[in-house]
């Protein structure tokens, strides 16, 4: 979990609007793990706006594969949510 938030916080850039506006808050997403542990279909189901979840989305995007689902022994695509906290950081 350690590396996942430092990989989120070193790729997710704030964006310049949303910080001059003191946006901040939770952006909830969905995204796909195929069965090769590529992230596929990555959707905003709550987001806070001001580009913040572009921008989220698209650090998701780029993140390297992840272990994939498994049932009775083979690789499964699944469905993954997750909570993405953006806070300013003075």
């Amino acid at each position: 979990f350690l590396a996942f938030e430092t990989y989120l916080h070193h790729n997710i850039k704030y964006p310049n609007f949303a910080v001059e506006s003191g946006i901040h808050g939770t952006i909830s997403l969905a995204m796909k793990i195929d069965e090769y542990g590529r992230i596929a279909d990555v959707a905003v189901i709550k987001g806070i706006g001001y580009g913040c979840d572009d921008a989220a989305v698209q650090a998701i995007k780029a993140m390297p594969r992840w272990i994939p689902g498994r049932k009775k022994g083979e690789n499964v695509p699944v469905v993954h949510r997750l909570n993405i906290e953006m806070i300013l950081r003075q």
